[in-house]
């Protein structure tokens, strides 16, 4: 499943690319095995919302070949599009600043896809934020979302070893399968088509615990103590009909 990631890590210089642009657990294993449910070839127009600094994007253009907007909000387009020259991938990319939040800057039906890791939950956990994407996508096409989440919710019994790392935005984001699964089913225009916990959850964030960001040092402690009871990946494909 991850033939591309794996191989592009087998370089150390790519292994060092990977730790520098990571923003959580990583985002191109993430985006290869979610990816693997879809038909995504070299004449589709992908969104790539909440691209980050761009991992999804690198998978969807080198292993696909498909044109693909690199869409985020924090990170600076011109970042963006030297990361892309500097992998050669500017000729298959178009870096962009949105915020989901306030609208697209899009033709409605633009995209054969809308694919997005590791971001949604950031601005998708309200009920009018689904509808609001779907006319961007064309009919037949589909949105495809993974998002870390928890394998049960937590409520108000969040578990003794969490509580030191618990928080406020962590308690809005980190949701189960079934409660993404109810939120999405209340969206019309769309059929959930696919829903799962992600295999490969355990790799994805083993690997981003490796990077020197300040975040993930900062996590370090956080899943040594989730010890794998807790924390899922969580994955979304829904057709636009």
């Amino acid at each position: 499943m991850f033939t591309f990631t794996n191989q592009f890590i087998s370089n150390d210089n790519n292994v060092e690319f990977l730790k520098a642009n990571m923003m959580g657990p990583n985002a191109m294993r993430v985006a290869e095995e979610l990816a693997s449910y879809l038909n995504i070839n070299e004449d589709m127009r992908i969104l790539d919302l909440g691209c980050g600094c761009g991992l999804s994007t690198l998978l969807l253009t080198k292993k696909y070949g498909a044109s693909v907007f690199a869409a985020d909000l924090w990170i600076c387009p011109t970042e963006n599009y030297e990361r892309f020259q500097s992998i050669g991938i500017d000729d298959k990319t178009v870096p962009i600043s949105v915020d989901a939040t306030k609208g697209l800057p899009f033709a409605n039906e633009y995209f054969d896809l809308l694919f997005t890791v590791d971001a949604y939950h950031y601005f998708g956990d309200k009920t009018e934020m689904l509808p609001s994407l779907i006319p961007y996508v064309k009919k037949g096409g589909y949105i495809a979302v993974a998002v870390p989440g928890l394998k049960n919710e937590f409520g108000k019994n969040v578990p003794l070893e969490m509580q030191p790392f618990w928080n406020d935005e962590m308690e809005r984001t980190l949701r189960s399968l079934d409660w993404w699964k109810d939120l999405w089913s209340k969206a019309k225009g769309i059929e959930i088509v696919d829903s799962r916990e992600m295999a490969c959850c355990k790799q994805a964030w083993d690997e981003w615990l490796t990077s020197p960001n300040p975040y993930a040092i900062n996590d370090i402690d956080m899943m040594k103590a989730e010890n794998g009871k807790y924390y899922n990946l969580v994955q979304l494909i829904a057709k636009v009909i």
